[in-house]
């Protein structure tokens, strides 16, 4: 293990990879990350699957024994594949924590983040296709994903919550954890192997606000550059603390094996090149926390990284970037609406993308 790794694990933060690949899994790369780099999970999404599926040739073998099936099937298969040997690679750090990690997750299709049944029945498909008890499935958090997050957890499924950017979002993802966990334990299922996560995008988050802030040009708007996405995430671990201190329902579930929903950073790696390339990293360190980070951040911890707590007694200077922002006219509920609409819409692209691709492997292999 690095030493910076090893130092971030130590301080409570859980290493997972965001990107899969089928290459990655054979070259033997996933195992040495495992066992060099502290990662001890990985996520996946729509962009990562684009960008996997539009290689020629590792998936060729498996499009060409499926044959001449529909796109979307395909697109199942192959992508399910993954994830199932992924969480196979990862069962032993899934068995060593409990189940807290060794997690892959796989996502919903995005098309359908606005439909609440329709998200809640594929979610269930997936989790019986993968088949694996350290398996995530990702379902976004747009008003309509909340209840199918609630539904998926009550069936004893475990559930990883993407695309908060808001604290006001990311409280009403809080309570449907909560819930969905209650309505678990009602329905009879063992609540000490369903896992969750709350994936809270943190980088992008910089480069919206920054934009608004060069706009604005006073020195004050300046001063702000860079510090808008640390502090929505700190105040987030506050929230995080908060609620399930004070929820009395999370107490009592606690106490039959249930385990926290954790917040997980993503979006961290460093699209400005003026910022530390570990920033949304270092800056975010503390116990119960997950950070997802694209292989380049990963390596750039494990050389120069700090690993060292740095959430603790930040809140009061946290909240105040978010006041001095407002102040200047930086209405960050937008800013966070926006980013999630995007964020739906650039999944979609991926999406479509994928389905594009992975078209021309079934007719290149069948030809």
């Amino acid at each position: 293990m690095t030493e910076a790794t090893q130092r971030t694990s130590d301080s409570g933060v859980s290493i997972w990879l965001d990107d899969l690949s089928r290459s990655r899994i054979e070259s033997g790369s996933l195992q040495d990350l495992i066992a060099n780099k502290n990662v001890v999970g990985v996520t996946t999404n729509p962009s990562i699957f684009q960008k996997a599926l539009s290689q020629v040739g590792p998936y060729d073998a498996q499009l060409k024994e499926l044959g001449k099936v529909d796109v979307e099937t395909a697109v199942r298969e192959l992508t399910t594949t993954d994830v199932r040997n992924a969480t196979d690679i990862f069962r032993e750090v899934a068995e060593k924590s409990d189940f807290v990690d060794g997690r892959v997750s796989i996502e919903v299709d995005p098309r359908l983040a606005h439909e609440t049944e329709a998200t809640e029945k594929q979610a269930e498909e997936l989790w019986a296709k993968v088949n694996r008890p350290n398996a995530m499935i990702k379902i976004p958090a747009t008003l309509e994903g909340l209840p199918a997050i609630t539904a998926t957890l009550a069936k004893g499924i475990s559930v990883n919550v993407t695309l908060i950017f808001s604290l006001e979002r990311y409280e009403q993802v809080i309570d449907a954890f909560i819930e969905g966990i209650a309505q678990a334990d009602a329905n009879g299922h063992d609540l000490k192997h369903i896992g969750s996560v709350a994936s809270f995008f943190v980088s992008r988050v910089d480069t919206a606000v920054d934009k608004l802030l060069e706009a604005n040009g006073s020195d004050e708007a300046k001063a702000l550059e860079g510090k808008a996405a640390v502090a929505n995430a700190r105040l987030a671990y506050e929230l995080f603390e908060k609620k399930f201190a004070e929820d009395p329902r999370w107490a009592d579930l606690a106490a039959k094996g249930a385990k926290v929903q954790r917040p997980l950073w993503a979006s961290t790696g460093t699209k400005n090149a003026a910022y530390s390339d570990c920033k949304y990293v270092d800056e975010l360190v503390a116990k119960h926390i997950v950070n997802t980070m694209p292989e380049k951040t990963l390596n750039a911890l494990a050389d120069h990284g700090n690993g060292a707590p740095s959430i603790e007694g930040t809140y009061e200077e946290s909240h105040a970037v978010i006041n001095k922002l407002a102040e200047l006219g930086i209405n960050l509920k937008d800013v966070t609406d926006k980013l999630e609409a995007d964020g739906v819409a650039a999944f979609i692209k991926s999406w479509d993308s994928v389905l594009a691709d992975v078209q021309s492997g079934i007719d290149r292999v069948n030809a």
